[in-house]
């Protein structure tokens, strides 16, 4: 029997695990009071509906489920078989599908609009690496039923105050607008029927870099006038050195970035320096269903975005058959951890940890008794004195315990 994870898995251990409850637990608090509600799906999605969900290239990283029994018998007796039919279901590759479908399934229950939490796991078949699992968590707000940029706007001070009571205070909101995005890459030269497949390509900039990008479309068979006016964009935008209004001007209708000045100036207004807000004119997102605004959370602890979002108001459309604007954010929660462990980040306010050691000759009762006074000033565990007393001290100490208590003769001692 193999003890191991499997590959992209992992088992936590007590330490991290009680890091990773105090941050979901600050992520929630944060939402909760700013007047989110939590919600939960199942795990598992029908495949007709993963399949249509326009999700980029994740949706070639679903972890598919076989049909059983007789449905697999007739899907396998085909000739030729075809790969989709033996599966009718799959994992989850993110939290915004299940929650239009949920919202469609629901919507006669829930206050309009629906500003709602989900915080759980997801899973994509991902080549393992630092910051990419199979399975990890996610943190999401989203509001559904409110058009205004002032959904984009309050969704960017939740998520920036829940990271800032967490201690994660140097970080930047990126910003774009898909719709500026797809204006300008017609302009360039790109057919209208070819911009999602050079969005996804564009969107792997920071994995492959300017030149990957440019072999990639040119391998698409993409314009080489197109591409070679892309390349140009990215050089110019790593200078910083596009405004909105340059990138605006090259648009047909300029007036097109109007929601994205409102929404950086607003939160400049609004995060008072805290944190930044800054036009990224390269910033994608991979999922196909974005249809306005995107945004990501850059640090520079970390290579990649720590967390990312936008506006995707066509996709509870193709469950209901009309449109209700929706626009969500989730923070990276496993690359959140992952920053503070390496940090050493310690739990503010967290009591001190005591072992309360006890004999066979101890009345149980009159320990447990003794630990619940004790746990007015510490964090008390009730343990069994072993018969070799240093490696349990070794132990102990490694798992953070300060103090040490014991009971006996009817008195308690904390050393």
């Amino acid at each position: 029997m193999k003890t191991n994870a499997l590959k992209g898995m992992k088992d936590i251990l007590p330490a991290e695990q009680k890091l990773r409850d105090y941050v979901q637990g600050k992520i929630l608090e944060t939402y909760r009071a700013s007047g989110f509600e939590r919600i939960s799906t199942p795990m598992l999605e029908d495949a007709e509906n993963l399949d249509k969900s326009d999700g980029g290239d994740n949706l070639n990283l679903i972890f598919k489920v076989l049909k059983r029994g007789e449905k697999l018998d007739a899907a396998l007796a085909a000739n030729p078989v075809d790969e989709k039919s033996l599966s009718d279901m799959g994992l989850r590759y993110d939290l915004t599908l299940p929650l239009t479908r949920f919202f469609a399934a629901n919507r006669n229950e829930l206050q309009f609009p629906f500003k709602v939490i989900q915080t759980d796991r997801v899973f994509r078949a991902e080549r393992p690496q630092k910051g990419r699992s199979r399975e990890f968590v996610q943190c999401d707000i989203d509001i559904l039923g409110d058009s205004s940029c002032n959904a984009e706007v309050e969704l960017i001070d939740v998520t920036s105050r829940a990271l800032m009571n967490i201690g994660f205070n140097d970080f930047c909101i990126n910003i774009n607008d898909r719709r500026i995005l797809r204006a300008m890459l017609e302009n360039m030269g790109f057919a209208a029927d070819t911009l999602d497949s050079v969005c996804i390509t564009f969107d792997k900039m920071d994995k492959i870099g300017a030149e990957g990008v440019k072999a990639e479309l040119t391998e698409k068979q993409m314009p080489a006038a197109a591409v070679q006016s892309l390349a140009d964009f990215v050089e110019a935008a790593a200078g910083g050195n596009i405004s909105v209004d340059d990138v605006a001007a090259k648009c047909a209708d300029p007036s097109i970035a109007d929601d994205l000045k409102y929404i950086i100036s607003t939160v400049e207004k609004v995060s008072a320096s805290k944190y930044k807000i800054r036009y990224t004119p390269s910033l994608v997102r991979g999922q196909g269903y974005y249809t306005g605004v995107v945004f990501e959370i850059a640090s520079p602890a970390f290579s990649g975005a720590v967390g990312g979002g936008g506006r995707y108001d066509n996709l509870i459309g193709k469950f209901i058959g009309q449109q209700v604007p929706a626009v969500g954010f989730s923070i990276g929660f496993e690359r959140i951890c992952g920053i503070l462990l390496e940090q050493g980040y310690k739990i503010p306010g967290a009591k001190e940890k005591c072992a309360l050691l006890y004999d066979e000759q101890t009345e149980f009762e009159k320990v447990l008794n003794e630990a619940e006074k004790l746990r007015k000033d510490y964090s008390v565990s009730v343990l069994h004195k072993a018969k070799k007393m240093g490696p349990m001290f070794d132990m102990l100490e490694k798992q953070g315990y300060t103090k040490f208590a014991s009971f006996k003769d009817g008195e308690l001692t904390v050393k």
